[in-house]
């Protein structure tokens, strides 16, 4: 028994029409394969799925452009004709617009002045205006930002030192001196009047035997350390 004939319209069923076009297309491709191989004939075929998947064949030995050039000559017209007029205006008119930049910025440095009419260089004199008054007020924006920040940072050292100081103060404290050996009370005298009599003083005396240490301007006197 041979084949039904299928109806030819659209298949509703995303994935049954999704199944369809795989199977439908490797047999284009093949179909296509076929003729050129049997009848020695150039063939293109370009192909997009619902979903936008790209698909092609060609024939062996040349390319889509190829193919696109013969078919441009056979018919008499070119495919890239309107689009290419299209880049044409779009590429004069950015042309335009550079050439009116530069016209402006030369201007707005007092070149090219001389084509212009009262009104074109009263114009331009507020333009100057306009944009001389936001460069001040961003340079003072930036001016005033950057003494915050030096204040801040004079600030933060000035902390630092304060605190530095209070450090060194808690240890400025004298932990030896120089005694008098000859006064009331002899080394017990001159250790209560150095640390208050503490029990952890030392004392270090000059003997004689140090003749480099003899004729000081200190006189007799003894060290003590605490």
């Amino acid at each position: 028994m041979g084949r039904g004939k299928i109806e030819i319209k659209r298949i509703e069923n995303a994935t049954n029409r999704q199944v369809t076009y795989s199977k439908r297309r490797t047999g284009i491709m093949k179909k296509a394969r076929e003729l050129t191989v049997l009848c020695d004939a150039q063939v293109a075929i370009i192909m997009f799925s619902s979903t936008g998947k790209y698909h092609e064949f060609c024939s062996p030995g040349t390319d889509i452009k190829t193919i696109f050039d013969r078919y441009q000559q056979a018919i008499g017209t070119s495919l890239w004709n309107e689009q290419y007029e299209n880049m044409q205006r779009t590429l004069s008119h950015l042309k335009d617009i550079n050439r009116n930049l530069r016209t402006e910025i030369r201007q707005r440095m007092g070149e090219d002045l001389d084509t212009l009419e009262f009104d074109e260089l009263r114009g331009l004199e507020q333009n100057v205006d306009a944009a001389l008054k936001e460069v001040r007020h961003r340079k003072y924006h930036v001016i005033a930002t950057q003494t915050e920040t030096y204040k801040k940072k004079v600030k933060h050292s000035y902390e630092a030192y304060k605190n530095l100081q209070q450090e060194l103060g808690m240890r400025e404290d004298p932990a030896f001196g120089f005694v008098d050996n000859t006064g009331a009370g002899g080394w017990d005298g001159a250790a209560a009047a150095l640390g208050g009599g503490a029990p952890d003083m030392y004392a270090f005396r000059v003997v004689p035997s140090q003749p480099n240490l003899h004729g000081m301007a200190y006189g007799s006197h003894d060290l003590r350390l605490g």
